[in-house]
């Protein structure tokens, strides 16, 4: 999540090269096509990141598939399941279970964005990322349905078959089953960025619009040093899973898109990187 939560500033308004745009990957076998493209979730309005290639796959897919549903009821049941499990028990306390120096600067920081104090002092520190998050969005005019998969969900043709490849549940239970110790480390690194970094996110931003997987790695492997146990839950766990079931749809045929965060789809922990090495032929980084 860290990734994602520093603030974004006006250099997203820097005119990019006219040849760059996110990266594609074209996986192949001898009766199937599969494009896969790295999404941001969230992102402002206005920006024009569609590839051509996308467009062009999205057009005669048989099939679209995300991370989650896209839909107002896999939202609801997302707001739902964080607020049922990311709520600390009665009499604990968020600043508490801080280190002192954290929980300065969650005050802080929550006082600059706008954060309810008494409602995050009752959450747990992944929740309370994510509270963080929502509130530096909603600052700056980024949202989710103006992120990738909302767009193209919206635009693509409707013969294209959504399907997802996780549910609401299992990715609340991703962030709330990891260990208290990983959270709180998540949690100070998004502070981190937040005080160090405000401009991270258009850093990120800009890499991904320019097609920089190198950058995109190298912010993606920062997890790894921040929490190795959490890399492994977020990223190279989901990725396996996600391997196993796109290669079950590669055994078919036809014509698949699959979007999912940019950040699963760079690095050797990749999806295409795993495609690759169980044999399909894959163009791109």
């Amino acid at each position: 999540m860290r990734a994602f939560l520093a603030g974004l500033t006006a250099t997203l308004t820097l005119a990019f090269p006219a040849f760059a745009e996110p990266r594609v990957w074209i996986v192949r076998d001898a009766d199937s096509e599969m494009l896969l493209f790295g999404s941001v979730h969230v992102l402002p309005p206005g920006l024009a990141w569609r590839p051509a290639a996308l467009d062009v796959a999205l057009l005669v897919a048989e099939d679209l598939w995300f991370e989650l549903p896209v839909d107002a009821a896999s939202e609801r049941e997302v707001a739902h399941l964080a607020l049922a499990t990311g709520t600390l028990p009665p009499g604990q306390s968020l600043f508490a279970m801080l280190p002192p120096d954290d929980a300065t600067r969650l005050l802080r920081i929550a006082g600059t964005y706008g954060v309810d104090r008494a409602s995050l002092d009752r959450l747990k520190p992944w929740l309370a990322e994510v509270a963080l998050a929502a509130a530096l969005y909603r600052q700056i005019g980024a949202a989710a349905e103006h992120g990738v998969e909302a767009t193209i969900s919206a635009t693509a043709p409707r013969s294209a078959r959504r399907k997802s490849l996780e549910t609401p549940a299992d990715q609340i239970a991703l962030f709330n089953s990891a260990s208290v110790p990983d959270q709180i480390a998540s949690l100070s690194g998004s502070m981190d960025d937040i005080d160090a970094n405000p401009d991270a996110f258009a850093t990120l931003i800009a890499a991904w619009m320019a097609g920089d997987v190198t950058a995109l790695e190298r912010e993606t492997q920062s997890l790894r040093g921040l929490s190795p146990a959490l890399f492994q839950r977020l990223i190279v766990q989901r990725n396996a899973a996600w391997t196993a079931t796109l290669n079950a749809r590669l055994k078919g045929r036809g014509r698949t898109v699959v979007v999912v965060g940019a950040g699963h789809l760079v690095g050797e922990d990749g999806v295409p990187a795993r495609l690759r090495a169980l044999g399909y032929s894959v163009t791109g980084p």
